[in-house]
């Protein structure tokens, strides 16, 4: 846990030469110090240009600077930022002074910590300020930006109201226990229990969404040698990235590039080519094949229109499904317009028509791709919530003691387990938000961020 009475500072962008370089300040003796190094006429929260010279005098540079009085300020704290020129010398010996003045070097995600731990946001909000920061889509940008602004929250707000409620129904028959507890209040905890379940179930299924705008959709291109899949590869990404040649077998490894179709940001992985007779180093090729398609969000399933209906392995056409899967007829300059290439195996499939060749039908491809991750979202209203791992855990834990809670009204079961049952599902609700305070979790937590938020 961060030791709140130091003073913290820390650059807060990238290292390395740019126009301007930021470094943060933030605690008891941040006023100290903005008035030792630019003076006391510096009304807070309002760009001040001064000339800022260290502890021995000496002009380090020309910089802007703003103080920010507590609570007023990121972290709930007096706080001040420095903008300098963005030299990394600069920034350094800046930093070195503030050092020598009594600050400490900040530890990674020690400001966004303050922050929570001060009332500024609730964990879920803190969590997202990472994900805005790593953000590389428009879905990802846009659900960060809802998460950061409470969405999440408030979500959780609502099944923790509810859940108050059943409890504190069940613990007055605890608190009173000559009262007998009423058939219809018995059916009055089960609704609303039941109503709990549904809402928790709804947010932990998006916990998957929540890891392909994280992480990106893992997009894999599979077909049989030398049907173009290496050149679809190239037109998607923009450029030559991998090697393209007549002969079969070209590629031998997977190749990965990050790409964004609409508002999805995809990893697409070129894969070797499934071949019925490969040759001792095709076959190495074809099993890393098998190995990422086991791992695919979406695949890409690419045949020659020009030849006949290909055999795809069995441990492939067990995993393909309509849902995460789009058809790709290459080559389709070659053959006439209507001809279509039936693929045994795979019915049901929606099939784009390209020429990686051309660029013919490579809008259209796109489109049907932007579709086919489109549906991976999961409806839960107005508002882009997608859970990341650490909430998806707790979330299930709240599901699994609320299912215990619905058997044991089932079963009229004491109302002292039914509680305790309901209790765990209330402190697994806390975890997300952060109402729960454990050190450990938290600790680990904001270890993840950048040095400087």
């Amino acid at each position: 846990m961060p030791r709140l009475q130091d003073t913290i500072a820390a650059l807060a962008t990238p290292v390395g030469t740019a126009a301007l370089a930021v470094i943060r300040i933030s605690g008891p003796d941040s006023t100290r110090i903005s008035r030792e190094i630019f003076g006391p006429d510096s009304p807070p929260r309002s760009v001040r240009h001064r000339d800022y010279r260290n502890l021995g005098g000496t002009l380090l540079d020309d910089v802007l600077f703003t103080f920010f009085a507590g609570p007023h300020s990121y972290t709930g704290e007096d706080a001040l930022e420095v903008s300098c020129h963005g030299n990394p010398f600069i920034a350094q010996k800046i930093l070195e002074d503030l050092l020598a003045r009594g600050c400490r070097a900040a530890e990674p995600g020690e400001f966004t910590e303050r922050a929570f731990l001060n009332g500024k946001m609730d964990l879920s909000q803190a969590e997202a300020v990472m994900d805005l920061i790593r953000a590389r889509s428009e879905r990802s940008l846009a659900a960060a930006n809802q998460q950061l602004r409470g969405a999440l929250g408030r979500r959780m707000g609502g099944l923790v109201d509810g859940l108050l409620g059943v409890l504190a129904r069940v613990e007055a028959y605890i608190d009173f226990p000559e009262e007998d507890l009423p058939r219809e209040d018995r059916e009055v905890v089960a609704r609303e229990v039941d109503r709990l379940i549904h809402d928790t179930g709804r947010l932990l299924a998006t916990s998957h969404y929540g890891a392909l705008l994280r992480e990106g959709i893992k997009t894999v291109i599979v077909g049989p040698p030398n049907v173009g899949k290496s050149s679809l590869l190239n037109r998607l990404v923009g450029f030559d990235r991998a090697l393209v040649s007549t002969e079969p077998g070209t590629t031998r490894d997977f190749i990965e590039e990050q790409i964004q179709v609409g508002p999805h940001s995809l990893r697409v992985i070129d894969t070797a080519g499934i071949n019925p007779s490969p040759a001792p180093i095709e076959r190495l090729g074809m099993e890393k094949t098998l190995e990422r398609a086991a791992e695919a969000d979406l695949f890409l399933l690419v045949f020659d229109a020009t030849q006949p209906a290909p055999t795809l392995p069995v441990e492939l056409l067990g995993i393909i499904r309509p849902e995460k899967s789009l058809v790709i007829l290459n080559k389709c300059d070659l053959v006439a317009a209507a001809a279509t290439l039936p693929i045994s195996g795979l019915p049901g499939l929606p099939v784009a028509r390209v020429s990686a060749l051309t660029g013919s039908g490579l809008d259209e491809l796109i489109a049907a791709i932007a579709r086919q991750a489109e549906s991976f979202r999961q409806d839960t209203g107005d508002e882009l919530i997608a859970i990341n791992a650490r909430q998806s855990h707790a979330l299930g834990e709240a599901r699994d003691c609320l299912g215990q809670a619905r058997l044991k009204i089932g079963n009229s079961g004491p109302a002292e387990l039914l509680a305790s049952d309901l209790r765990g599902a209330l402190n697994a609700y806390g975890v997300i938000t952060g109402v729960v305070d454990n050190e450990r979790m938290l600790d680990q937590l904001f270890a993840k961020f950048c040095i400087g938020k």
